[in-house]
């Protein structure tokens, strides 16, 4: 299944050919959410991801970056952005699964704590852990 993004029609305005097909790239900075409003989509995930990284280049993982999406509302606020990694760390276990392409979707995950609650914040970045 091939998933499009909402701007796909203006992004296939030009085509790049890739200048090293062959050569492996990680790519690092990547976002992923769902029913985020005021983003360029609303939407990014898996499919969407797999479709924007088979352009021709060779890329074999990628890195999450935080991004304020999907938090936890359900627990305290300190805690709150594990939800984020959770939500992440379940595409990446989709995509490690192999069915959706050879890329590894966020083989690596950079998360976010509030270092402004404290002490608390060492048990924050344990649970991110």
């Amino acid at each position: 299944m091939t998933a499009h993004s909402d701007n796909h029609n203006w992004l296939e305005q030009v085509k790049e050919t890739a200048l090293e097909p062959e050569l492996p790239i990680c790519d690092p900075h990547h976002h992923l959410w769902d029913s985020r409003t005021g983003a360029t989509q609303p939407r990014y995930l898996l499919h969407e991801m797999m479709a924007d990284v088979g352009g021709g280049h060779n890329i074999r993982s990628t890195v999450f970056i935080e991004c304020g999406a999907m938090f936890a509302k359900d627990r305290p606020y300190a805690f709150q952005p594990v939800g984020e990694t959770e939500f992440v760390k379940g595409i990446a276990a989709m995509s490690d699964s192999g069915m959706y392409g050879e890329t590894r979707i966020a083989a690596g995950i950079v998360g976010t704590v509030d270092l402004k609650i404290g002490d608390v914040s060492g048990a924050v970045l344990d649970a991110l852990i």
